[in-house]
C-alpha cells in the first residue's frame, strides 16, 4: 500500500528523473518531476491547492550554469525554505564531498544523497525525510494552535469566570443532566433567558467531560459579522482576502480535541447555518482560501435565548441543524423560578467582590428577604452586577442594598420604597434621559422574557447597541 505523501524531484538529467520516479511511485501516492528549478515555486503553490501538497523535495545541487560547486543547489534550497519551511529537502549530487554535505545540512537540508544511489539507500533517506516532514507539520500546527489559543484567551470579553451555583430542585436537575451528558460526546444545546448562566453551564460541561484537559473555545455568534463567519469558525489562508496577512486557525481547529461553545446560535443567517451543518456532518472544515479539508474532533455545545423550534416554524432556523445540535437539551431556569438560590448567590458574589475591592461586608436578614422577593429580570448577571455596585458604593460594614435597587429598579418594580426613605414623594419622577433609557431597556427585556434579540428589535437597536446598553446599566 502506498504511503500518503507528495514528492517533487528536481534534476536536469532526464534519466535521473525517470529512475527516481519509477522507484518512488511504487511507495508514495504523488511523485512529480521537473528538469527546471525555476518551476519549483509554481509547483509548490499549485500542489497546495490539491490533496497532495509537497512534503519532500529531492533537489539536485548542480545545474547547467555550475558543474560542481553546488551553489545553485544552495540557492534553490534557500528559496524553498523561504516559501514553505515545512517542506523537507534532500540534496543530490554526483560530486560527493564531506564538507559539501556538512554545509548542506547547515543550510537546512535534511540529508545529502550521492548519485548514483543504491535504491535501498534512497528509499531509507526519503522515508526519514517524510517522518521529518510530518514532525515539522505537527510542530507548525501546534505553534499556530498555541498562538490562536492565546489570541482567543486575550479576546475574552468577561476576563473572569464565576462558579456555577445552585441548590434549588430546578438546579439539581440541571446538574444531574450535565453530569450524565458530559460523559458522552453528544452535542448539547443550552437554552434559557439572557443572564441565566449559559456560558457557565458550558464550562461546567467541559470540566466534567473527558475533554477537560484540552481546549474550551467559545464564540458569540451574535458578535460575528456575516463576512467573517467562515474565517472565525474555519480559519483562513494567507492572502485569502485583503486583511489575511497570515494563516489563521478557526475556532473549530483551535477546539480540536476539546469543546467548542457557540453562544447566541439563533442569530445565524440561513446561509451560515448550511455551512455550519456541513462542518458538523463531515467533521471537517475548509479554511477560506484553501481547498483541502481539515479533520476536526470537537464536542459541540450551543446556547441560545431564542426558541429555536419557533424559529424553525417561522423559517428562520433549519430543522436538520436543530436536530444536529440538540442531542441533549439543558434548560436553565430564570432566577425568579429558583428564588431559594438567591441567598447563596448573594453571599457568593458578596465574598467575590468583597475580595476584589478589599471590603468585608454582610447583608441584613431583612434586606436579604427583599432581595429574594425581587423578580431579577436580568437573572444572575443582573444580580452579580447589582452586588458589585453595592460593594463599591456601601460606606459601612453592612451592604447598602438601596444602591442595588436604586440602580436596577423602575417605578413599577421596586424592591424598596426609596421615596419614603428619602422623604420625597417624587423620587421616581425624572426627566433624566439616561434613567429613562435604562427603564425602557429593562421594560423591553422584561416584556420579551430576557430575549435580547427581540428586545433590541422592539427598541429599534442593533444587537451590538443593545449589548452596549446592557453592559452600561449592568442588566
Amino acid at each position: 500500500m502506498k504511503q500518503a505523501g507528495s514528492i517533487l524531484i528536481v534534476d536536469d538529467n532526464s534519466d535521473i528523473l525517470i529512475a527516481a520516479r519509477l522507484l518512488l511511485k511504487q511507495h508514495y501516492q504523488s511523485v512529480k518531476t521537473t528538469d527546471n528549478p525555476f518551476d519549483i515555486e509554481g509547483l509548490i503553490t499549485q500542489q497546495k491547492s490539491t490533496d497532495f501538497p509537497i512534503d519532500v523535495i529531492l533537489l539536485d545541487m548542480n545545474f547547467s550554469q555550475d558543474a560542481i560547486s553546488g551553489k545553485e543547489g544552495f540557492y534553490w534550497l534557500k528559496k524553498i525554505i523561504e516559501q514553505d519551511p515545512s517542506i523537507v529537502v534532500l540534496l543530490m549530487t554526483a560530486y560527493s564531498d564531506i564538507q559539501l554535505a556538512v554545509d548542506a545540512i547547515k543550510a537546512g537540508a535534511s540529508d545529502f544523497i550521492a548519485k548514483p544511489w543504491q535504491n535501498e539507500q534512497l528509499l531509507g533517506a526519503v522515508a526519514a525525510a517524510f517522518s521529518h516532514a510530518k514532525d515539522k507539520q505537527q510542530v507548525g500546527q501546534l505553534t499556530r494552535q498555541t498562538q490562536g489559543l492565546s489570541q482567543a484567551l486575550n479576546q475574552s470579553v468577561s476576563g473572569q469566570h464565576f462558579s456555577f451555583l445552585g441548590q434549588s430542585a430546578a438546579m439539581k436537575d440541571v446538574f444531574q443532566t450535565i453530569e450524565k451528558a458530559a460523559q458522552t460526546d453528544a452535542n448539547i444545546l443550552i437554552t434559557g433567558e439572557s443572564g441565566t448562566g449559559k456560558e457557565l453551564a458550558a464550562h461546567a460541561i467541559h470540566q466534567a467531560s473527558q475533554r477537560r484537559d484540552n481546549a474550551f473555545i467559545g464564540l458569540d455568534m451574535g458578535a460575528v459579522s456575516h463576512s467573517l463567519f467562515e474565517s472565525e469558525l474555519f480559519g483562513h489562508k494567507k492572502g485569502a482576502f485583503t486583511d489575511a496577512k497570515a494563516d489563521r486557525m478557526g475556532k473549530f481547529e483551535l477546539a480540536h480535541g476539546g469543546s467548542l461553545f457557540l453562544d447566541e446560535l439563533g442569530n445565524l443567517a440561513m446561509a451560515q447555518q448550511v455551512k455550519l451543518l456541513a462542518a458538523l456532518q463531515n467533521r471537517q472544515v475548509i479554511p477560506v482560501g484553501a481547498s483541502k479539508p481539515i479533520n476536526v474532533d470537537i464536542r459541540l455545545i450551543c446556547a441560545t435565548n431564542d426558541n429555536l423550534q419557533n424559529a424553525v416554524n417561522e423559517g428562520r432556523f433549519r430543522q436538520d441543524l436543530l436536530y444536529r445540535i440538540n442531542t441533549v437539551e439543558i434548560r436553565l431556569p430564570p432566577l425568579r423560578e429558583r428564588q431559594e438560590d438567591i441567598p447563596l448567590l448573594c453571599e457568593y458574589y458578596l465574598t467575590h467582590f468583597g475580595q476584589k475591592y478589599k471590603r468585608h461586608l454582610n447583608i441584613l436578614p431583612e434586606d436579604m428577604q427583599k432581595l429574594c422577593q425581587y423578580s431579577w429580570p436580568g437573572n444572575v448577571r443582573e444580580l452579580a452586577h447589582a452586588i458589585e455596585r453595592a460593594v463599591i458604593l456601601t460606606e459601612g460594614e453592612t451592604l447598602d442594598t438601596r444602591s442595588v435597587i436604586t440602580s436596577n429598579s423602575d417605578s413599577t418594580d421596586a424592591l424598596f420604597d426609596v421615596a419614603a426613605s428619602s422623604g420625597s414623594s417624587h423620587a421616581y419622577d425624572t426627566f433624566d434621559l439616561e434613567v429613562l433609557e435604562q427603564r425602557t431597556v429593562r421594560a423591553a427585556l422584561t416584556h420579551h422574557q430576557g430575549n435580547v434579540s427581540h428586545a433590541a428589535k422592539a427598541l429599534g437597536l442593533t444587537r451590538g447597541a443593545m449589548y452596549r446598553r446592557l453592559e452600561k446599566y449592568g442588566l
